[in-house]
């Protein structure tokens, strides 16, 4: 998929979230990658061949719980 010199890195490798942007549509919190794959404003991503990779985000910081 992807045409860049150096290739960019392939869908399964670690890298992934380092090839170029192909679509970047923020106001609906996703981007695709020319490697295939889908990422995600949350930090998910979805692979081409359909596998999951659920968000890494930290919790939020600075968020108050209070005991009722």
């Amino acid at each position: 998929m992807c045409q860049h010199q150096p290739p960019c890195p392939s869908a399964d490798s670690a890298d992934r979230e380092a090839a170029h942007l192909v679509a970047h549509h923020p106001e609906q919190g996703w981007s695709l990658l020319c490697n295939g794959v889908l990422l995600f404003e949350d930090t998910g991503e979805l692979l081409p061949d359909g596998q999951v990779v659920a968000p890494r985000r930290p919790p939020a910081a600075g968020r108050v719980t209070t005991a009722a």
